[in-house]
């Protein structure tokens, strides 16, 4: 890891834990919308008590660990069908196995588009039709610069091949109306992208290489596809919102190596939410009864915030022009 790389993953560490103090964003609740009893130290399982999700079927990415694997086992906890999606059809099958309740694995390599096109034609095939899409998996900014396919390793695994991956399931939420697309972004997508936002001469590695700046476009990129699709589809038969979860005690953080692994590793103990709470939000804004019909808003700590500061959370243009973009990128998959 060299001088920049450190400096952008040590800053990427330290948004999370500084709140506002000093930082050029601020946060408030959007009280045009609805507003739960729920916030930072919320787990999954209390925002979704009392509720029946018997004959409701749901898809989480990222299954096999962290807040992906508890987002899928308090689903099933509520009584949902949980397709669980992990890298491997082994790691999904373990995952699915150690949680009671009814879960089916599939397996989703996000780094490769037919493997997403593969992974949807399976559901599709299953013929439930899908209440909940949430996208959890993706890679952490402690990642060494890569291409695939030309494209920049981190914007290819945590946006574009959730992309293809939701296009080819439209149909099927689509079979369900009120069905919900969540997509997991971060603080991130605001706090450590590009200043100009997407950054669209970048993306396939033409300029020095920032790996927290690599991360903080992916969760941008998460943000503007989701409002995108919230301007595409019909909020009364599907929404699509954007969460961050928080500083959550995950393996994120596993490729960093020395002071800023430990650095890291210290920070988790001492700031991080735990797994239960960083499902919280997600688990929250695919099934409160509160939320339905809502649609393009971005949830923190399980409540609707807007972001005052420099920002293009809710660039519509820039959307759109990300939506042309990822279009030519995915040309033979969307």
């Amino acid at each position: 890891m060299n001088r920049r790389q450190f400096l952008g993953s040590t800053a990427l560490l330290a948004a999370p834990l500084v709140g506002g103090c000093g930082s050029d964003h601020t946060l408030s609740i959007d009280r045009s919308l609805p507003v739960g009893p729920f916030g930072a130290d919320s787990t999954a399982e209390q925002v979704t008590e009392g509720l029946d999700l018997s004959g409701k079927t749901a898809l989480v990415t990222g299954c096999n660990s962290g807040i992906g694997y508890e987002c899928m086992r308090v689903l099933a906890l509520r009584g949902a069908h949980v397709i669980g999606t992990g890298r491997t059809l082994e790691k999904a099958r373990l995952a699915c196995a150690s949680v009671a309740g009814n879960t089916t694995p599939v397996a989703l390599e996000l780094a490769d588009f037919q493997s997403a096109a593969t992974c949807a034609e399976t559901v599709a095939g299953m013929g439930t039709g899908l209440d909940m899409l949430i996208l959890n998996a993706g890679i952490g900014s402690f990642t060494e610069f890569a291409l695939i396919n030309g494209i920049e390793k981190i914007f290819v695994v945590n946006y574009l091949g959730h992309v293809v991956l939701t296009e080819k399931l439209l149909d099927e939420l689509a079979r369900r109306p009120g069905s919900r697309i969540v997509h997991v972004a971060s603080q991130q997508g605001y706090r450590a992208a590009p200043a100009v936002g997407i950054d669209f001469d970048n993306l396939r590695g033409e300029r020095d290489y920032d790996a927290g700046e690599a991360y903080g476009r992916s969760k941008l990129a998460n943000a503007l596809y989701s409002l995108q699709l919230s301007r595409r589809l019909d909020p009364s038969i599907t929404t699509s919102n954007a969460v961050h979860p928080g500083f959550v005690k995950t393996n994120i953080g596993r490729n960093a190596e020395g002071v800023v692994r430990f650095l890291y590793t210290s920070a988790q103990n001492l700031f991080a939410k735990t797994v239960e709470q960083g499902a919280a939000t997600q688990t929250y804004v695919a099934t409160a009864p509160a939320l339905q019909g809502v649609t393009g808003a971005y949830f923190e700590d399980c409540n609707p915030v807007l972001i005052e500061g420099p920002n293009h959370m809710s660039d519509e243009a820039m959307a759109a022009q990300l939506w042309a973009a990822t279009q030519q990128l995915l040309a033979g998959y969307i």
